[in-house]
């Protein structure tokens, strides 16, 4: 069954292309260590007629925009693997010490897939 990793989290306008750098540089890496699939979204339409939008979840300041990340990957067995193979490349390299939003703001969690590929 095929698992994804998402998140959510608040990037200032100001540190956008940071972003896009900092992401880019995941993108290389998941899919290096055999993630599936990964992307990353920017808010656009997020004052929605019904449900809970995404900036009061976020509780996004004045200057700040949602983003919305996920990776996919064969089970969550496999997520765990890459995963664990990331983490250690990942610190062989000279990773930004200054993320560009608040991580500890940032939305998580690992979910099943129920309908799809």
């Amino acid at each position: 069954m095929r698992y994804v990793d998402g998140y959510l989290l608040p990037v200032p306008k100001k540190n956008l292309k940071a972003y896009v750098r900092m992401a880019q540089l995941g993108k290389k890496m998941w899919l290096k260590h055999g993630a599936l699939d990964y992307k990353e979204c920017v808010g656009d339409d997020l004052e929605p007629k019904w449900g809970t939008p995404f900036p009061h979840v976020l509780k996004l300041k004045p200057g700040e925009i949602a983003v919305f990340s996920y990776i996919v990957f064969k089970s969550r067995a496999h997520r765990d693997r890459v995963n664990a193979n990331v983490i250690k490349d990942m610190s062989s390299q000279a990773v930004p010490k200054d993320m560009p939003f608040d991580v500890k703001r940032m939305v998580y969690g690992g979910f099943k897939v129920l309908v799809g590929s």
